[in-house]
């Protein structure tokens, strides 16, 4: 299958680097320094469960003059939707698909938008990557893949993706409701990553400090509150089921958001809790917390603010 993997960040780079180790025919496109030891020495995982492996494979910072894709497997940060989503043209062909496995729930409208109806695949991504150095990505935890085509049918690039991934050894499914399988990851996540990056505490802290678990509780009710009013029906016990989650994740686990803003990265924040604050104001929704969590990190959107540097 020919994929190119826009976004070989953490996430892209992984799932990427596997499908490329298993034959099948990716593209990366990266930049700057990650490109050039990409295409210098191959990149690299080093995964804490699977071992350390390269593979060699073509990465371009443009997609001008690249033959058409069977399927663009999009995992940029969200904040670049739109310009990554221009990028990707080129390599459009008549029944391309763009596959987000994107944090949050807007993105593939706004693909939509910008590649046309009925092109755009929903999914998310289970796992703990981050790029450790030019080439080289580090994967610590997880690693599977749940997608769909958003109006639910099982189209034959789905099935095409889907085996793709079987000769990868990447766990996947299909789903039948890729916006409820986006929604039930958005619920979660704007919990642990406002908790995480909030209180710069892991989940094991997070979850023993009796405040602290108050507020991540009360997060996730105003989520589902929001999917609810967005027509997801997650069903009655989602909050008590992700504060069981909350309770089996490994007491150092933290999150991308976490990450990105120990290390004075552009944060997805407004993916995040600020798209939820907006669907609270829309829907009529109290969401007290969230905004609590938005505000307090709003200062970092853009990195470490100036004035904290040293």
């Amino acid at each position: 299958m020919r994929i190119v993997v826009m976004g070989s960040g953490g996430t892209g780079g992984y799932f990427g680097a596997k499908l490329a180790r298993a034959g099948e025919d990716v593209t990366f496109v990266a930049r700057g320094a990650h490109l050039e030891a990409i295409r210098a020495h191959g990149l690299r995982v080093k995964s804490a469960i699977e071992g350390e492996w390269v593979v060699k494979a073509p990465a371009v910072e443009q997609l001008d003059g690249i033959a058409p894709a069977d399927l663009v497997l999009f995992c940029v940060k969200s904040f670049d939707t739109e310009s990554a989503g221009q990028a990707i043209l080129p390599v459009l062909g008549l029944d391309t698909g763009v596959l987000s496995i994107q944090n949050g729930v807007d993105n593939e409208d706004k693909l939509e938008r910008i590649v046309g109806k009925g092109r755009v695949l929903g999914g998310v991504a289970a796992v703990f990557t981050t790029i450790a150095g030019p080439g080289v990505i580090q994967h610590a935890l997880l690693g599977n893949i749940q997608f769909g085509e958003m109006d639910g049918r099982e189209s034959p690039r789905a099935r095409a993706f889907l085996g793709a991934c079987g000769r990868a050894k990447i766990p996947c499914e299909l789903s039948r409701d890729a916006r409820g399988t986006l929604w039930q990851k958005y619920v979660f996540l704007a919990a642990q990553s406002g908790m995480t990056a909030l209180t710069r505490c892991p989940a094991g802290v997070v979850r023993a400090v009796p405040e602290t678990r108050r507020l991540y509780r009360l997060l996730l009710e105003e989520m589902a509150a929001l999917a609810q009013a967005s027509g997801t029906d997650l069903g009655p016990d989602i909050v008590d089921a992700y504060m069981g989650n909350l309770d089996a994740l490994g007491s150092n686990a933290y999150s991308s958001l976490h990450y990105d803003l120990s290390h004075g990265k552009r944060l997805e924040l407004e993916a995040l809790q600020g798209h939820a604050v907006r669907l609270g104001e829309r829907y009529g929704i109290p969401t007290p917390a969230l905004f609590a969590v938005y505000a307090a990190l709003r200062p970092y959107l853009d990195g470490t603010p100036e004035a904290l540097r040293s």
